[in-house]
């Protein structure tokens, strides 16, 4: 009975030496946060929608950057799709181009907990106000492990795609959180 005893004190000692500690979560530093892959990936997106663009497509008017959108739902805005076009707005401006920003106009519909809605049937009529001579449009689809984007500079007059970039983001904490649709109350 003894070594029965001692057997077995033993192996609850051998299996509480082979479990770990748990995981603390740190909060992210400063330094994590400059380094941010979401951030540089989106603004290389911007670099590369425009690469090679031929500035004579540009016109003389500014830039517009409408929310992306949920492809299956175009009608409201994620966080993520708000966040894109803030980060791609931020991109072409520091690349020098006149890039306009709507939220200082007020004669933009501006619809809360979307942003900036700039479907194909308003690009026109929200061009003209604004002088604008391109727009960069954009979707996005989340699938299983990625989301994935679609970028396009459409020309305001005749509504060409002069244009277009794809690519996908991993669906991490980040882009899972964002991607969340705030509930209106």
């Amino acid at each position: 009975m003894k070594f029965k005893l001692v057997l077995s004190a033993l192996a609850l000692g051998v299996l509480s030496a082979c479990s770990s500690p748990p995981v603390v979560r740190m909060d992210p530093t400063y330094e994590e946060a400059a380094a941010s892959k979401f951030v540089s990936t989106n603004r290389d997106a911007a670099v590369k929608l425009v690469d090679g663009l031929d500035t004579r497509s540009l016109g003389t008017g500014p830039v517009l950057v409408a929310t992306i959108v949920n492809v299956n739902d175009m009608r409201r805005a994620a966080p993520l799709g708000r966040t894109l076009s803030e980060i791609y707005a931020s991109a072409l401006a520091s690349s020098g181009y006149n890039v306009k920003e709507m939220k200082l106009r007020g004669d933009v519909f501006v619809k809360e907990e979307t942003g900036e809605l700039l479907l194909s049937r308003e690009v026109k009529d929200i061009a003209r106000s604004h002088n604008a001579s391109l727009v960069l449009v954009g979707t996005y689809s989340a699938a299983a492990n990625m989301t994935y984007v679609s970028l396009k500079f459409v020309r305001t007059d005749d509504s060409r795609i002069v244009r277009a970039y794809d690519y996908a983001l991993p669906n991490d904490r980040d882009v899972t959180k964002l991607l969340q649709v705030p509930t209106v109350r």
